[in-house]
C-alpha cells in the first residue's frame, strides 16, 4: 500500500513540480470526507464503534500512508504522559508541568528536524505533535479548572472544566480524532466529549421537536456545507500552485529585485506573503470541511436566522484577514484555534489574577508561539516582531484612532474612511514584511530579506514604541482628546437643553388640547375636533421623535464617559 501510494503521488508531484509528501497530506484530507460520512452514520447508541473507527483511521494515516511508526510512538508518549500527570499530580502546578512536558517533547522533535534540513518538504510527526500540544495543554488546564472553586473561574473555564478525569479510551479517541490529526484544527476535550455522546446536538433535537419532524439521527445533515468548504479548499490549493510559480522567495535575493525601486520591493512582499498563506487556506479549509461533515463543527442554531451554525472549529477567516485594517484583526482571523489556545491557555494564564495583561504577557505569548512552531531562528524573528506590532497597534487604536471618530466615539468622523484606507495598506505591508523570516527560516537569509527594504518596518515600530512609551507624549495626546471631547460635549449639551425645552413646550400644548381649553377661533365644533385631533397626532409624533433623540444623546454621553474613563485608566 505504501509503495503504491508513494509511486502515484511521486508521479503526480513530478508533473506539478511538488514533492510527494505534501500531496499525500492532501490525500489524507480528501479521504477524511468518505471516512467522516461513515463515522456520522455509525450507531448513535454505542460510542465504542466511533471510538474504534477514529483510532483505526488515524492508524491507517500514520502507518499506511506515511509509515510513521516512530511518529505513533511519539504521540503516545506525549498523550499518556499528560494523562498520567493530570491523574496523579494534584498540585496547582500540574498544568504547568504538563505544559513543560509536552512543549519539551515537541522541542526535541523540532530540534531533530532542524538538524536535518534535507527533510524540508517531507511530512514528519511534528505537524501532528503541534496539534496535539494544543489539545494536551488545554486538557491539563481543563482538569485543573475542574478542581478549582467555580467562583474563581471565568465563563469559558466553567464550560470547559473537567470535574472528573475521562476514561483512557475516550481520551485516546480525542487524541487520535482523524479529521484533525495531522494539521488540526484543535479543540477542547469538553467539546469533543459532547460530540461523542451527542449532547452537542440537543438544541437541534428541541427545534425538530417543535417543528414536529422526526429525525432518524441526532447529527444533522451537513453534506452541502462540507462540500462547499471542500471546493473552497481545492480553489486555494490550485491558486497556490499557480501563484507559487509567479511569486517566489528566492526572487527577493536576486540582483534584479534589488535593482527595483524601494516602493516596488516593499509592495512585492505583500503578494509573496499572500501566496505563502494560500497553502494554509487550502489545507485548513479541507480539514474544516471534514469536521463539518462528521458534525464536530456544529455550533447550535443561530437565533436570528434560525439556521445551523457550523463554525465551532473554524480555523481561518480569509476575507477578514485579507481585508484587515489592524494587527488585532489579522491575528484573530489567522489560525483561529491556535490563537484561541494561546489566548486562553497562555496569554491569560501567565497574567497574575486581578491584573490586566500587558506587554509582558504579549511577549511571552509570542515567544510560546515561536517555540511551538519550531526552533528555526526565522520563527523568533517573526514573532518577536509581531509582539511589537501588536503593542504599537494597541497604542494607535487608543491614542490615534479616536481623532477619526465623532467626539462621542459613537461613529466614524468625516476623515475615518481615509484612516481606514491608510491603516489597511500599512497593516498588509507590515505583515508582508514580518512574515518573511517565517517563510525563510534561516537567520542570515531573513536578515538579508529585511535589509533589502532597509528594515523600514522595524524602524517605524521602534520609533512608535519609544514615542508611545513617553509619558509626556501620552499626556499631550490625551489632553487634545479631552479638549476635543469637552468642546463637543458643551455643544451637545446646548442642543440637548434646546431639545428638552421644545419637548416640555410640546407636552404642555398637548395637555391643553386634552383638557379642551383651547379656543375654537370661530371654527365649528365638529371641524375643530377634527383639526384638534390632527394637530394632536402631529404633536405626539414630534414629541416621540424628540424623546428618541434625547435617549440617543444619553446613550452617546454614557459611551463617551466610559471611553474617557478607560483611556484614563
Amino acid at each position: 500500500m505504501i509503495g503504491l501510494i508513494d509511486s502515484v503521488m511521486s508521479a503526480i508531484g513530478a508533473k506539478l513540480g511538488m514533492a510527494a509528501d505534501p500531496l499525500k497530506l492532501v490525500l489524507t484530507l480528501v479521504l477524511s470526507y468518505p471516512f467522516c460520512a461513515v463515522l456520522k452514520r455509525l450507531p448513535d447508541g454505542n460510542k465504542v464503534y466511533k471510538q474504534i473507527f477514529c483510532v483505526a483511521v488515524s492508524g491507517f494515516y500514520l502507518l499506511g500512508i506515511f509509515s510513521l511508526k516512530y511518529g505513533l510512538r511519539t504521540l503516545m508518549i506525549s498523550s499518556l504522559g499528560t494523562y498520567a500527570i493530570a491523574k496523579y499530580m494534584k498540585s496547582t502546578l500540574m498544568p504547568w508541568a504538563a505544559f513543560v512536558f509536552v512543549m519539551g517533547h515537541l522541542t526535541i522533535s523540532h530540534i531533530g528536524r532542524y538538524k536535518h534540513p534535507e527533510s524540508d518538504g517531507v511530512v514528519d510527526i511534528t505537524g501532528a505533535q503541534m496539534v496535539l500540544v494544543m489539545k494536551l495543554t488545554a486538557f491539563a488546564w481543563n482538569v485543573h479548572d475542574g478542581r478549582r472553586p467555580v467562583a474563581e473561574l471565568s465563563k469559558i473555564q466553567i464550560d470547559r472544566a473537567l470535574t472528573t478525569l475521562p476514561p483512557l479510551f475516550d481520551f485516546l479517541t480525542y487524541v487520535f480524532f482523524f479529521p484533525s490529526l495531522l494539521i488540526g484544527p484543535s479543540f477542547d476535550y469538553a467539546e469533543f466529549s459532547r460530540w461523542l455522546d451527542l449532547s452537542m446536538f440537543d438544541p437541534e433535537q428541541k427545534v425538530t421537536a417543535k417543528r414536529h419532524k422526526k429525525s432518524k439521527r441526532k447529527i444533522p445533515r451537513s453534506g452541502r456545507v462540507a462540500f462547499r468548504k471542500a471546493l473552497q479548499g481545492f480553489f486555494w490549493i490550485a491558486l497556490f500552485v499557480y501563484l507559487g510559480s509567479v511569486f517566489q522567495t528566492s526572487y527577493i535575493f536576486s540582483p534584479e529585485y534589488l535593482h527595483h525601486s524601494f516602493l516596488f520591493r516593499i509592495f512585492y512582499l505583500w503578494p509573496l506573503g499572500f501566496t505563502y498563506r494560500l497553502k494554509y487556506y487550502g489545507a485548513w479549509s479541507l480539514a474544516e470541511g471534514a469536521c463539518i461533515l462528521c458534525g464536530l463543527s456544529y455550533n447550535g442554531i443561530d437565533a436570528k436566522s434560525g439556521k445551523r451554525s457550523w463554525d465551532r472549529v473554524k480555523n481561518i477567516d480569509w476575507y477578514k484577514f485579507e481585508s484587515g485594517q489592524n494587527t488585532y484583526t489579522l491575528l484573530e482571523a489567522w489560525n483561529m484555534n491556535t490563537n484561541k489556545w494561546l489566548k486562553t491557555y497562555v496569554y491569560l494564564r501567565v497574567t497574575p489574577r486581578g491584573k490586566k495583561p500587558g506587554f509582558r504577557s504579549t511577549l511571552l505569548t509570542f515567544l510560546t508561539s515561536a517555540l511551538w512552531h519550531g526552533v528555526s531562528p526565522g520563527y523568533y524573528l517573526t514573532f518577536m516582531t509581531g509582539a511589537f506590532m501588536q503593542s504599537c497597534g494597541r497604542s494607535i487604536r487608543r491614542y490615534i484612532r479616536p481623532f477619526f471618530l465623532t467626539a462621542d466615539q459613537a461613529g466614524p468622523g468625516p476623515y475615518k474612511k481615509y484612516y481606514d484606507a491608510v491603516t489597511y495598506v500599512c497593516t498588509q505591508l507590515v505583515f508582508g514584511y514580518a512574515v518573511q523570516p517565517f517563510m525563510i527560516l534561516t537567520f542570515r537569509e531573513s536578515i538579508k530579506a529585511w535589509r533589502g527594504v532597509y528594515f523600514y518596518i522595524h524602524i517605524a515600530l521602534f520609533s512608535m514604541t519609544f514615542l508611545f512609551s513617553r509619558r509626556e507624549f501620552r499626556k499631550f495626546v490625551e489632553s487634545k482628546l479631552a479638549a476635543r471631547n469637552t468642546a463637543a460635549s458643551k455643544l451637545s449639551q446646548l442642543r440637548y437643553d434646546i431639545e428638552r425645552a421644545r419637548a416640555k413646550k410640546l407636552q404642555s400644548e398637548l395637555e391643553q388640547l386634552d383638557d379642551g381649553s383651547s379656543p375654537s377661533l370661530g371654527i365649528p365644533d365638529h371641524d375643530f375636533d377634527q383639526v384638534q385631533t390632527e394637530i394632536k397626532e402631529e404633536m405626539q409624533l414630534d414629541l416621540a421623535v424628540l424623546k428618541n433623540d434625547l435617549d440617543q444623546f444619553r446613550r452617546r454621553a454614557t459611551a463617551a464617559t466610559r471611553t474617557d474613563t478607560d483611556r484614563k485608566q
